[in-house]
């Protein structure tokens, strides 16, 4: 009922290109968050709603290569619907470390509270409470948003107990699409989507979420995809590709 495939976290490029717990070459950091998006759905008693699915199904033309970008410049969807054709974007400078405190994404509606996570025992990434399945997490051993490099942030798409979660229209974001993110230091910092897209869980693509980028990018992770009753879990991962430009 994870997740994702379960592994372990291990060196890697992050931070400044300081090796911290990700992705390395060699070995694939969390190709899943140990975790549960929707632990316990499978007991519900009604259907419950499907959350909403990027138009990007895969994405085989993702930088995967170590020491790549990770930056995404392609466009996911037609030129005239929202988010417009893909224009050359300008990152903004990077700045320094400061723990995360909320993030705000208009087109789906959330503002939410970032509560800080680090690794379990075993290595696997920790996520938020069931209980506290509104609020989204921060990946500390990774940069912080606004640092050079992928910031990552996850977030449950719904509960049994509590319903839709705080990712819930995750996969209805749209390149163009604006998400920013308050920081512990007064500074806000505004990321514009590059791409949104869904990949089954077998492959998760660690190195362009975890691995290292030369600006300060920003990715965002839920579950999506089709709900198996029988695992209890959605067999897709959606996410979020941004890059800091203001």
């Amino acid at each position: 009922m994870g997740l994702w495939p379960e592994a372990t976290a291990t060196g890697a490029g992050g931070r400044h290109g300081t090796p911290w717990r990700a992705v390395g070459a060699s070995v694939v950091v969390l190709i899943a968050m140990a975790g549960a998006w929707l632990l316990g759905a499978s007991h519900r008693t009604v259907p419950a709603p499907r959350p909403p699915q990027p138009l990007a199904q895969a994405a085989p033309d993702l930088p995967t290569a170590p020491g790549s970008t990770g930056t995404i410049r392609e466009q996911q969807q037609p030129a005239g619907t929202a988010g417009g054709p893909e224009a050359s974007r300008s990152a903004a400078p990077s700045l320094g470390r400061a723990t995360p405190t909320t993030i705000s994404i208009p087109r789906i509606g959330v503002h939410a509270s970032i509560m800080t996570l680090g690794t379990n025992p075993d290595g696997s990434v920790e996520v938020p409470p069931l209980d506290q399945a509104q609020n989204a997490g921060w990946y500390s051993p990774g940069p912080s948003p606004g640092e050079t490099g992928n910031a990552v942030i996850v977030g449950h798409v719904d509960s049994a107990k509590l319903g839709p979660a705080v990712f819930f229209e995750l996969g209805a974001m749209q390149p163009g699409d604006v998400i920013t993110v308050s920081r512990s230091d007064g500074r806000q910092v505004s990321f514009t989507v590059d791409a949104v897209k869904s990949y089954p869980k077998t492959e998760f693509p660690a190195d362009v979420v975890y691995g290292p980028n030369d600006q300060a990018g920003l990715r965002v992770v839920t579950c999506g995809g089709q709900f198996d009753r029988g695992s209890g879990s959605y067999l897709n991962n959606v996410i979020v590709f941004a890059t800091m430009t203001g």
